[in-house]
């Protein structure tokens, strides 16, 4: 989920509970808080635990913290204060901008692991972090690693995936990162979406994958075609994700507030989209943010 902010670009805890309840109303069966769409790299360690404590204090669903940073003793500083704010889980990006070897990035997960019995979700997203987990070091994770028990799947590549699902062990899942793939990956065995567009089409996505869930392959397809204008609007080059998210939420009168920088506050234009965006989902722009609720997310 985004983090709020407020005019002055402090953290807003409350806005972030009320914005968790509404999301755990409307369809999401976990949230994960502090991730890219948080702007967990401009959070500070004081923030990230005050966001999990609010989170974890206003929901009754599984909070996610994502800890991970390409300094692995802050990625274990981080993982032990989300964990003594209450969360249920970790989330722990591949390092990036070290570009570091394979063994490199196996011990990183592994020391990380270990500073908490929480389970870890990894998070295998090459394009921002210029090494991919690739497979076998996937697969000493997940079977050598009690509390490694699954991954956002953000590489972008299908058949690998469909490869991970068929040799991993018993109970690792994969969870797509990438909405605009969710139903490829859910064909090839993936579980659920760590989702951007959840943030203002929870109900929506939740559907897409209940649907797919039941075998009611046709619905699932008419669902996601649904939310193709959704996964279009939700990062460009001149206004990358969590931008669109919070114009989103700001249209849906949900706490968001602006971006920190470096990505800074958006353009009014885009304010004007999400309103487009979310009309032609049926949702009532610039009100309560009162939207029906249905489907599961994870």
């Amino acid at each position: 989920m985004v983090t709020p902010f407020d005019g002055a670009g402090a953290l807003d805890a409350d806005g972030a509970a009320k914005l968790s309840r509404w999301l755990a109303a409307h369809g999401s069966d976990a949230l994960v808080v502090g991730g890219t769409t948080g702007e967990g790299p401009v959070l500070s360690d004081a923030e990230l635990a005050d966001l999990c404590r609010s989170v974890c204090e206003a929901v009754t669903v599984p909070v996610l913290a994502a800890t991970g940073t390409n300094d692995t003793r802050h990625s274990v500083e981080r993982t032990r204060t989300a964990d003594d704010a209450g969360v249920d889980g970790i989330m722990v990006v591949t390092p990036y901008y070290n570009r570091p070897s394979q063994a490199g990035l196996a011990a990183h997960f592994e020391v990380v692991a270990g500073a908490t019995e929480l389970p870890i979700l990894l998070y295998d997203i090459p394009v921002r972090t210029g090494r991919k987990i690739v497979h076998e070091t996937m697969l000493h994770l997940a079977r050598e690693v009690p509390n490694i028990v699954g991954v956002k799947d953000a590489a972008g590549d299908v058949a690998s995936s469909a490869r991970l699902a068929a040799e991993a062990p018993a109970g690792f899942e994969i969870y797509s990162g990438d909405d605009a793939l969710t139903l490829a990956l859910l064909a090839v065995g993936a579980v659920g979406v760590v989702s951007v567009a959840a943030n203002w089409a929870p109900a929506e996505m939740g559907e897409m994958i209940a649907a797919f869930a039941k075998g009611d392959v046709r619905a699932a397809r008419a669902a996601n075609a649904g939310l193709i204008e959704s996964y279009e609007f939700e990062s460009s080059e001149t206004c990358p994700n969590p931008l669109p998210a919070k114009a989103a939420c700001r249209a849906l009168g949900l706490p968001a507030g602006q971006c920190r920088l470096p990505l800074g506050v958006a353009p009014p234009a885009l304010d004007e989209r999400a309103a487009q965006v979310l009309e032609r989902l049926g949702a009532p722009s610039g009100g309560t943010g009162d939207r029906s609720a249905g489907g599961a997310l994870a």
